[in-house]
């Protein structure tokens, strides 16, 4: 699974975890529907980690715990991101992983 494809799935599966829709997921999460939705169905194929803290504190969590979840687990890079996705942001949710398991 890509990073992408990953990190949509956590926020639909927060969503349902939470028994809310996507619309009231952003709603709480203080951002723009739009935002989540474009992301969400391919129109932009990029998220913010800013936007995913601001899911992340509208779903009761931190940012470590929307990353420790197996969905992320064999993920691979994403063909269609950005350089700087692939090259900073990428290694650096790896390194923030494997210094939660320590």
């Amino acid at each position: 699974m890509t990073l992408s494809n990953a990190v949509k799935q956590r926020i639909t599966d927060l969503a349902s975890q939470n028994n809310v829709t996507i619309h009231k997921l952003a709603l709480d999460s203080g951002i723009p529907y739009s935002t989540v939705s474009s992301f969400l169905n391919g129109k932009c194929t990029s998220i913010t980690l800013t936007t995913l803290l601001h899911i992340c504190e509208g779903s009761g969590i931190e940012l470590k715990d929307f990353f420790n979840d197996d969905v992320f687990t064999n993920v691979s890079f994403d063909s269609n991101s950005s350089k700087k996705w692939n090259k900073e942001i990428i290694p650096s949710i790896f390194k923030f992983k494997e210094n939660l398991l320590v």
